[in-house]
């Protein structure tokens, strides 16, 4: 995709969002998006088009950092609950309350105990989500091994892109095959009916993120819909099932 056909898709997208959250706030509708994925997939980037001309009053990003000691000692989804949308917002997580079961399962930062419970218990907080009439997707960003050494580097040389680079970033290439397991055991236990996972492919950058707004703009209802616009492509971005490995949206 060159950048002249990127900009056009981008903005007729971007006018559709607009639509969408002029319904929203009008039928103060909740809308949760979370977006999890591989260091360097692509969240931020996503995000950041997703949200660029939706009015700020009404739409968020929300990224939380280490949790506190308080916190730790709390219920874990605790501290997710206050950012959750009231009727007429839309909020986007950068990371969310899977992260149990990618980062904290492979860097050790949670017992195995702490683990399952939140295995067991995350079912029944999503069932609550929907149940609400929250309009919830979940998105899972992957990329090759390969496109995120690529992107790790380039981030590592940029001195503008200086606040992404972490500790887990350097270890993201050394336990790529930790992170493999743990995605597929996500996958294999909370991709519901109700709030099922969808992946993204994004070793193109462009392709990810236009196809991201088209999947879940063909997947929401608002007046004057260009259905036309929102058509997206299988083989970058489908529902989670084993036939997505066969395609290659996941990487091994």
């Amino acid at each position: 995709m060159n950048k002249k056909e990127y900009s056009r898709q981008l903005y007729l997208l971007q006018v559709e969002l607009v639509k969408f959250q002029r319904y929203v706030i009008g039928k103060e509708i909740k809308v949760c998006i979370i977006f999890e994925g591989r260091d360097a997939a692509g969240k931020d980037g996503t995000i950041k088009r997703f949200i660029e001309h939706l009015s700020p009053r009404e739409a968020r990003a929300v990224a939380l950092g280490k949790p506190s000691d308080k916190e730790r000692k709390s219920w874990y989804f605790q501290r997710y609950v206050p950012h959750l949308p009231s009727g007429g917002e839309i909020v986007f997580f950068n990371r969310s309350w899977y992260n149990r079961a990618g980062v904290e399962k492979v860097m050790g930062f949670c017992t195995k105990k702490e683990y399952n419970s939140f295995m067991e218990e995350v079912r029944s907080f999503e069932h609550l989500l929907t149940h609400s009439e929250m309009i919830f997707f979940k998105y899972y960003l992957d990329i090759s091994k390969k496109e995120q050494k690529r992107r790790l580097e380039a981030r590592r040389k940029d001195p503008l892109k200086q606040w992404k680079i972490s500790p887990i970033d350097q270890k993201a290439q050394k336990l790529w095959k930790e992170y493999s397991k743990a995605r597929d055991e996500m996958f294999a236990k909370t991709s519901f009916v109700f709030a099922p996972w969808h992946v993204v492919h994004t070793d193109d950058k462009k392709r990810a993120r236009i196809n991201t707004m088209k999947h879940f703009l063909s997947h929401v209802d608002y007046p004057d819909k260009r259905d036309e616009l929102l058509i997206y492509d299988a083989d970058i971005i489908c529902e989670f099932d084993p036939v997505c490995y066969e395609k290659g949206l996941i990487a091994p």
